[in-house]
């Protein structure tokens, strides 16, 4: 008799899902969270896929204004570059011989004098390069 009492309680503790195993209720409660947690799953891409636009949007702002900075810096720089080759005197001799012998513009024998500080030999040996 003890042994068909053992099986009644084993018998019973199965439909609570304690005794493990089966096709009983237990194995039903496993595939709802399943289904929930893909749900959680896909909400969590798409909020991941936004956050990314996000960051990305914010990156292309911050990497525009670093170029913006940059360009903005350049230009001052080559602006202050173009005021100091104007404060440098050249003579018009000067000019005219690099102008005859290389054959090239006003403008640019100019350029190669100022930037050479008026030294004729350093600007033609540049020229001649």
């Amino acid at each position: 008799m003890a042994a068909e009492g053992d099986v009644e309680l084993e018998l019973e503790a199965e439909p609570n899902g304690s005794a493990g195993g089966g096709d009983g209720a237990g194995g039903r409660a496993a595939e709802k969270p399943r289904k929930h947690d893909s749900g959680a799953a896909d909400l969590e891409r798409v909020t991941d896929y936004a956050e990314e636009k996000e960051i990305q949007s914010s990156n292309l702002e911050t990497a525009m204004s670093v170029i913006g900075d940059r360009r903005s810096r350049e230009q001052k720089a080559k602006q202050e570059r173009e005021k100091e080759l104007a404060k440098v005197t050249i003579k018009k001799e000067d000019l005219e011989l690099i102008m005859n012998e290389m054959e090239i513009s006003r403008a640019a024998a100019e350029r190669s004098l100022r930037e050479h500080m008026g030294n004729v030999v350093e600007a033609l040996i540049t020229l001649t390069n």
